[in-house]
């Protein structure tokens, strides 16, 4: 036994020593600059503040192991946070900030407006200057177009899609049959617009019967008081809304409509994070359904261990935001910086579009067609904490998301109209 123990603690030793000899090394070699381009001010600046909290934590467990082996020897990750305000203009200010203080990778996601206009300024960049290329990692830009008229090479998605998003609520709401009518409400631009297009598109399809009693958008960002929507939703009899707002779009839109008196059910892509629960409250309870990737709920115990780690790194309950695809995303991009022996943009691109990683029972690969990321989706309802399913809450709201369909990455997967131009190609 003794024996045993002494082999056990030598071997302990050993991987230490490595793994301490393994980070020295990587300090010693220039970091790889990721550039995460969000808005850090203004109305939705919690949920970029989210968003770093995500990517710090990925970056941490890297590092922690030693760094990205390369051809030169092992090399940290650093991450560098520069302000959009939300704002596409101020994006591609900050996106030349980032390439002249050396970024080598640019994450954004939360604006699908936001990406459109990276994705065509790195295009060009690109093109211009093929010395200083850079990669586009994306983890929430859901409009469709991204990764079909807009496919880009040097784009890569690791969120689902808007229309792979609306086809899970579907799985659900095709069996609801007490739902008869329906409100379609959702922020003005791109993404907002092709979530309303389609929710249309799969209700006539999936639920013919269900009569769409209101169809409208509001500014994004903008409103302040959403009482007026909300008369006008309960005034309507709609007995679900289908919206794909996000941030205080959506906390503000759920509260005035309990302040309302709203009864309906809420069908959501948003409605399990950043403040929306404890908003809703218990009228939330068995009628807000959300879809993600993955829920803290999902059964099994390397999902509840993976939750309780991001808890241990970020205790406070206004910090209790994580999303597995975000930590998938950074696993993916470490794989292809090791496969492909350094940096370089194009070696690591065709990397990241064979990838295919795990975390927490939960695993993805690249689809190098279009460069979505495909995975499965789950959909939850919301329930109180405590209840059969639902262990763990949101936010300390005392309510969490209850699991009631885990979907698949191949029934996930939906067509693409990509047309890649890949370097080189005409």
């Amino acid at each position: 036994m003794r024996s045993c123990f002494v082999f056990s603690r030598r071997a302990l030793l050993s991987a230490l020593v490595l793994g301490f000899s393994g980070s020295l090394l990587a300090q010693s070699l220039p970091p790889v600059k990721l550039a995460l381009i969000e808005g850090m001010s203004g109305p939705f600046a919690n949920t970029g503040e989210a968003v770093v909290r995500n990517i710090v934590w990925a970056v941490e467990r890297v590092n922690a192991r030693g760094g990205i082996k390369t051809a030169q020897g092992p090399r940290n990750l650093v991450l560098e946070r520069y302000d959009s305000k939300g704002q596409s203009e101020e994006a591609l200010s900050a996106l030349k900030s980032a390439i002249d203080d050396g970024a080598q990778v640019i994450l954004q996601g939360n604006s699908s407006a936001n990406a459109l206009a990276l994705i065509d300024a790195i295009n060009k960049h690109n093109e211009r200057e093929p010395g200083k290329r850079v990669l586009f990692l994306n983890y929430s830009a859901v409009d469709p177009v991204l990764t079909n008229e807009k496919c880009s090479f040097w784009h890569f998605r690791f969120d689902a899609h808007a229309d792979m998003r609306m086809a899970a609520l579907m799985e659900v709401l095709k069996t609801d049959t007490l739902v008869k009518s329906a409100y379609l409400i959702g922020q003005d631009y791109s993404f907002g617009q092709a979530v309303l297009r389609e929710a249309r598109r799969q209700l006539g399809l999936q639920r013919p019967d269900i009569k769409i009693v209101g169809d409208e958008l509001h500014p994004l960002g903008r409103v302040k008081d959403f009482l007026p929507y909300a008369a006008k939703i309960k005034a309507s009899g709609a007995q679900a809304v289908i919206t794909g707002n996000w941030g205080n779009d959506l906390t503000l839109l759920v509260k005035a409509a309990r302040e309302a008196g709203y009864e309906g059910k809420f069908y959501t892509f948003y409605g399990n994070a950043l403040g929306a629960p404890a908003a809703i409250g218990e009228s939330g309870v068995d009628r807000v359904i959300a879809v993600a990737e993955w829920l803290p709920n999902v059964p099994g115990a390397a999902s509840e261990q993976f939750y309780q780690s991001f808890r241990q790194r970020f205790p406070k309950p206004s910090e209790d935001y994580v999303h597995l695809r975000m930590q998938l995303m950074v696993e993916a991009l470490a794989q292809a910086i090791e496969k492909a022996g350094g940096t370089d943009p194009v070696a690591v691109a065709l990397q990241l579009e064979k990838a295919r990683v795990s975390i927490a029972g939960q695993t993805g690969t690249m689809r190098a067609e279009d460069h979505q990321f495909q995975q499965g989706l789950v959909v939850g309802v919301m329930a109180r904490q405590g209840t059969p399913g639902v262990p763990f809450d949101v936010e300390g709201s005392g309510y969490g998301f209850r699991v009631v369909r885990q979907i698949k990455a191949e029934q996930a997967r939906m067509p693409s109209s990509c047309k890649m131009v890949r370097p080189g190609a005409g």
